[in-house]
């Protein structure tokens, strides 16, 4: 069975499910339609302003992700190439959960 990123790839989009703690929903984006971390941190912005109230990726808010090995990892650690090959879905976390987080990160280093 193809994973998910292969089939993605075959139709040109890279495609992966966000979450944003406290929402009652989820979104997809695709990867593919952004260049940059920037990029990809205005689109969020946008795409959850009317949950967070333009706080998204502030101080409120942290943006994480789990790669392909099932870690989560904070966006914007590594290349912009190799967060795109890796991401399997991005979770919008607020800050004050993040730190044991960056805690694990940092022991992995």
């Amino acid at each position: 069975m193809a994973s998910n990123s292969a089939k993605n790839n075959e139709e040109g989009c890279l495609y992966v499910k966000v979450s944003l703690d406290g929402a009652p929903y989820l979104r997809k984006v695709d990867l593919k339609t952004y260049t940059n971390y920037k990029g990809l941190s205005s689109g969020l912005e946008k795409m959850f302003c009317s949950f967070t109230f333009g706080t998204l990726l502030g101080s409120e808010y942290v943006l994480t992700y789990e790669d392909k090995d099932g870690d989560w990892m904070l966006v914007g650690d590594v290349p912009w190439e190799m967060f795109t090959e890796t991401c399997r879905r991005l979770r919008i976390m607020k800050g004050s959960d993040a730190i044991g987080l960056g805690m694990a990160l940092n022991s992995h280093s």
